[in-house]
């Protein structure tokens, strides 16, 4: 250690900061959100007790025509408490601002949805627990996924084909399936009048690969008992890991009673081209687990349907209304809407000038 001393910049934690005046969550401040919270900003709250936290990076990416004017509209949200911040330590360079739901923020969604806050089942330490969850890392990583995808559609030229329609956290899909699966999201992608529903396994190469195998025989029980087939689609960090995975995932494939129940795609994520504008898991990296006619090689995340053709077609029923059905007696607000409000009001940047919006 005295000969190979560790350097300062590796040492570095949190800057220094000053304390900022914050308002109180009164009743009087609820009243004053009513008319500063535009339809984006009740979006991304929504989006936040749903996906638990989100970078700046990802909300940019998501509903911010550019990082600065997300971060302005990200601190305003900050000092009026409807959302909480905090940044996980590094030992090199700086982590990006990290974003929960606040008490402000939590009790307007419940007051949209008709609920206590109890009801809710929103809990202020627990939503800044994520901050030492040793999951941090890879809740982060699902939703950069999902990240890509919306911002791939948002720059598609032919947006209006192009829509990630639903996309459900971990923690929905263990309220509906988690007495059989558990995965990691639920998600439906459709472009060029193509839709593919999809659970999704995000593997950070840490999880040992029988695990992961073994998980099949749920999604095999899950579709059993609902009648719906559903894809699995299995993300990888590195090509190598892709084929070892592949390897163990079709040993235990070809040992379901029904494979035709599970049909399982894998993909890397160094499979992505690094110097594309806008590279995502839509991009042609995917390889079906077993031969299909239609697939000779790695497809688009929509062309896995042609590896596929005794799927039918998802079901139409809203995410809204199957919550509502499935929900109880337990409520749960309802899943939003992968896409932002797209045409947010001019005001969204919300007052600066008048004093009742400082924070007191």
């Amino acid at each position: 250690m005295i000969t190979n001393s560790t350097r300062q910049r590796s040492l570095r934690g949190h800057k220094p900061t000053r304390p900022t005046p914050r308002s109180a969550n009164t009743a009087d401040h609820q009243a004053a959100l009513a008319w500063r919270l535009t339809p984006r900003d009740r979006w991304i709250i929504r989006m936040l007790h749903e996906h638990r936290v989100l970078t700046a990076h990802q909300i940019t990416a998501l509903a911010f025509p550019s990082f600065r004017s997300g971060r302005q509209r990200m601190r305003e949200l900050y000092l009026w408490g409807v959302v909480d911040r905090f940044q996980p330590f590094v030992t090199i360079g700086t982590a990006p601002m990290h974003y929960v739901l606040a008490p402000a923020g939590a009790a307007v969604l419940a007051a949209e949805d008709g609920l206590d806050v109890k009801e809710l089942g929103y809990r202020h330490d627990r939503a800044f627990g994520v901050a030492h969850s040793l999951r941090l890392a890879h809740t982060v990583g699902v939703a950069e996924w999902f990240t890509a995808l919306v911002d791939r559609a948002r720059h598609d030229p032919s947006s209006e084909r192009t829509k990630l329609v639903s996309w459900w956290s971990e923690t929905r899909c263990a309220r509906h399936f988690g007495d059989l699966t558990r995965p990691d999201a639920y998600g439906r992608w459709n472009t060029q009048g193509a839709e593919v529903e999809f659970f999704l396994e995000f593997d950070f190469g840490t999880e040992v690969l029988g695990k992961l195998a073994g998980k099949l025989a749920g999604y095999a029980a899950l579709a059993q008992a609902t009648g719906i087939t559903t894809p699995l689609l299995v993300w990888l960090p590195t090509a190598r890991r892709e084929a070892t995975a592949r390897r163990v995932l079709h040993q235990a494939w070809r040992e379901l009673d029904d494979p035709s129940l599970v049909p399982v795609a894998t993909a890397a994520a160094d499979l992505l081209n690094p110097d594309a504008a806008h590279p995502s898991p839509a991009d042609g990296v995917w390889l079906p687990l077993h031969r299909a006619a239609g697939i000779g090689s790695r497809c688009e995340l929509h062309r896995l349907l042609d590896a596929w053709p005794h799927l039918p077609a998802p079901t139409t029923e809203t995410d809204s209304e199957s919550v509502r059905e499935l929900d109880t007696p337990l409520l749960m607000a309802p899943a939003p809407s992968p896409m932002p409000p797209t045409q947010p009001p001019a005001t969204s940047r919300g007052p600066s000038t008048d004093k009742e919006a400082t924070p007191q």
